[in-house]
């Protein structure tokens, strides 16, 4: 019985030390962020598309984008000369091995349509969920924004 005993607890122990596996570091999804942000303060779109999934959504509104192609040309391009220093204050996040997300609100200077008319003010809420794809890079999966009416500028 004391053989059988001592074996069994010896394959105990080996079972449990060869089922551990060490977590992977959470992603900073601030840093992910941060690096959104200033290819976009720096309408560095080339560096914006690489950040981006394939699979991205986007929705502001009744306003919906799907596909890395559709969000790229319709949402980055197309607003990227509109708007300067993009800022986010963030309310909430989260993080676990596959996801990372952040929502709060933003701020944007809108710029004039045409000479002599004033600069706006944007501001609203946003989230940007983060996806880790196969090869363990973080892209973009999902952007909301809920805009107010811009303001005119003092």
């Amino acid at each position: 019985m004391k053989p059988f005993l001592g074996l069994l607890l010896g394959g105990a122990l080996l079972a449990s030390c060869s089922g551990q596996k060490t977590d992977a570091p959470a992603v900073n999804v601030q840093t992910l962020n941060q690096q959104f942000i200033g290819a976009w303060n720096a309408k560095n779109t080339a560096a914006l598309d690489t950040l981006l999934a394939d699979d991205v959504q986007y929705a502001q509104g009744e306003t919906r984008f799907n596909g890395k192609s559709e969000v790229s040309d319709k949402w980055v391009r197309a607003t990227m000369g509109t708007i300067s220093d993009l800022k986010t204050y963030t309310t909430s996040t989260g993080t676990d091995a596959n996801t990372a997300y952040e929502a709060g609100t933003f701020s944007t200077d809108v710029l004039p349509e045409a000479p002599g008319q004033p600069h706006g003010e944007g501001e609203g809420n946003f989230i940007l969920l983060w996806k880790k794809q196969k090869n363990n890079s973080w892209k973009l999966s999902y952007v909301q924004l809920e805009g107010l009416p811009v303001k005119v500028q003092n």
